[in-house]
C-alpha cells in the first residue's frame, strides 16, 4: 500500500507589528493594520485544519521587532498553540526573530523554554526526525546565518570586504551540506526529507520584480539547495512569493511562501499567501494559496493641462472600488493647476468611498518654468536640490517618490 503523502504548511514574514497606513483602535491600543495580519494568520490556521495538516513549517520572523511588545507576543502565540494542536509546529529564527547580542533571547525562544508540547523551536543548525500522523518527515532547519555567528572570531582579520563575503557563503555552503548529510543519515529510503531556511538566495527577487538589494546579508548560492537529498525546500526572508527551482526536473521546489500581508507600496501588486505541500520522497507537490491581503492602490492623475484638477481626481476615483483599499494617490500639477486643487473635497471623497487608509496625497508640480529662472540653489537643503534634479530630468513621479525616500533614510541614519 503506497503512503500517503505528508501534508505541510509552510508559511513565513509574519511580521506583527507593522503599523503602516493604520490607525490606533481607541479600545486595544492596537493598530488597525496589526488586524490585517493577525487575520490573515487565522484564515490560513483555517485552512490547514480543513485539509488535515500534518506539519506546520514557520520559516521565520514572526514579529516586526526583536523586541515585540507583550500584546503583539500574546496574539501570536495563541495562533501558533492553534497550530501546534493541530501538528508538530517548527518555528525557524529569522533575522527580526534573533537579537545581535548572542547573549540575549529571541522572539520565539519562550516557547522552547516552556516546552511548549508540538513545538520545535529551530535556534540552530539541525537536523532532526519528526513524527506526524501520516509518516515521519526529516526537517533541516537552517535559521538565519548572522554573520558574527557564522565564522570564528577574528577569522575574517584583514580580508576585503568582497573576501569577508566569500568566506561567509563558503560557511554557509558547509553548513547546509552538513544538513543534508545529517539528513542521509536519519532517514529511511521512503521517508521524505524538508529544508527550512530563513535567509536570501542568489537570484531570488525582491519586491516590485527588483534583484535582491539585503545590505550585507550572507547570500546562499542556489545550489546549494537544489539538492535531490531534499524533496521541498520551504524559505523565508524574502517577501515575494517564487519558486527558485521552477521548469527544473533535476531539483526540488526551492519555494519562498512569501509574507502573509502586504508591508509597503514596493509590495502593491505581489500576491500574498502560504504554500500548501503534499510531501513525498521523489515525488512532491505544492500549491500557492493567495490569502486576501489589503489591496494597497497607487492612483496617477495627470492634471497638467486642466481648469480643474480636483474633478479630474475625483473622476479617476471613481473608476475605481475603493473600499477598504490603502491608497497614494498622485496627482501631476503646474504651478497654475496647483492653487485650483481642493484637498478637502478629495479626502472627503475618499473617506465616502470606504477607503481604508489615505497613505498621500502627492502634489507633482513640474516647476521646469522656474527651473529656467535660475533660482539659486544656496538656500536648499541636499534633499531639495536632489529633488529638484529629479523633477529636472523628467524622472517618473512615482520612482522619484521611492528615491527620495531612500535618500531621506540614508541622510537620517547619517
Amino acid at each position: 500500500m503506497m503512503k500517503q503523502p505528508i501534508r505541510v504548511l509552510h508559511f513565513a514574514d509574519v511580521h506583527i507589528g507593522m503599523e503602516n497606513y493604520g490607525t490606533t483602535d481607541p479600545e486595544t491600543g492596537v493598530s488597525s493594520r496589526v488586524f490585517d495580519f493577525l487575520a490573515r494568520m487565522d484564515e490560513m490556521i483555517d485552512y490547514a485544519r480543513d485539509g488535515d495538516v500534518d506539519l506546520v513549517v514557520f520559516a521565520g520572523d514572526a514579529f516586526r521587532s526583536r523586541s515585540p511588545n507583550p500584546t503583539y507576543q500574546r496574539e501570536f502565540a495563541a495562533r501558533i498553540r492553534r497550530l501546534s494542536q493541530l501538528a508538530p509546529t517548527v518555528l525557524l529564527a529569522g533575522n527580526h526573530d534573533i537579537p545581535m547580542n548572542a547573549a540575549k533571547a529571541s522572539t520565539v525562544e519562550i516557547y522552547q523554554t516552556l516546552d511548549v508540547p508540538g513545538v520545535w523551536v529551530a535556534e540552530a543548525y539541525e537536523a532532526r526526525r519528526l513524527e506526524t500522523k501520516r509518516g515521519p518527515v526529516i526537517i533541516g532547519a537552517a535559521p538565519y546565518p548572522i554573520r558574527a555567528r557564522l565564522l570564528e572570531a577574528g577569522s575574517t582579520r584583514g580580508m576585503s570586504i568582497a573576501e569577508q563575503d566569500e568566506a561567509l557563503a563558503r560557511a554557509l555552503h558547509e553548513r547546509l551540506e552538513a544538513l543534508r548529510d545529517r539528513a542521509d543519515e536519519l532517514a529511511e529510503a521512503a521517508w521524505p526529507r524538508l529544508l527550512c531556511g530563513h535567509f536570501s538566495v542568489a537570484g531570488a527577487l525582491w519586491g516590485s520584480e527588483r534583484g535582491v538589494m539585503l545590505g550585507r546579508d550572507v547570500v546562499a548560492d542556489l545550489e546549494a539547495l537544489a539538492d535531490p537529498a531534499w524533496d521541498y525546500v520551504a524559505l523565508g526572508h524574502i517577501h515575494r512569493h517564487q519558486n527558485l527551482t521552477a521548469g527544473r526536473a533535476d531539483a526540488p521546489p526551492v519555494v519562498y511562501a512569501g509574507s502573509l500581508e502586504r508591508i509597503d507600496f514596493g509590495e502593491e501588486k505581489d500576491s500574498k499567501g502560504f504554500c500548501w505541500v503534499e510531501l513525498a520522497r521523489g515525488g512532491t507537490r505544492w500549491e500557492f494559496v493567495e490569502a486576501p491581503a489589503r489591496k494597497l492602490l497607487t492612483l496617477s492623475v495627470d492634471a497638467r493641462a486642466l481648469d480643474n484638477p480636483t474633478g479630474e481626481a475625483l473622476a479617476e476615483m471613481k473608476r475605481h472600488d475603493l473600499e477598504g483599499v490603502v491608497l497614494r494617490l498622485v496627482i501631476k500639477l503646474t504651478p497654475e493647476s496647483e492653487t485650483q486643487l481642493n484637498d478637502s473635497v478629495i479626502v472627503r471623497e475618499l473617506k465616502r468611498a470606504g477607503v481604508f487608509h489615505i497613505a498621500g496625497i502627492s502634489k507633482d508640480v513640474d516647476r521646469r518654468s522656474r527651473t529656467r529662472l535660475g533660482v539659486s540653489p544656496e538656500g536648499l537643503t541636499a534633499l531639495e536640490l536632489l529633488e529638484r534634479y529629479f523633477a529636472g530630468r523628467d524622472v517618473e513621479a512615482e520612482r522619484r517618490e521611492e528615491l527620495l525616500r531612500l535618500a531621506r533614510e540614508i541622510v537620517a541614519g547619517e
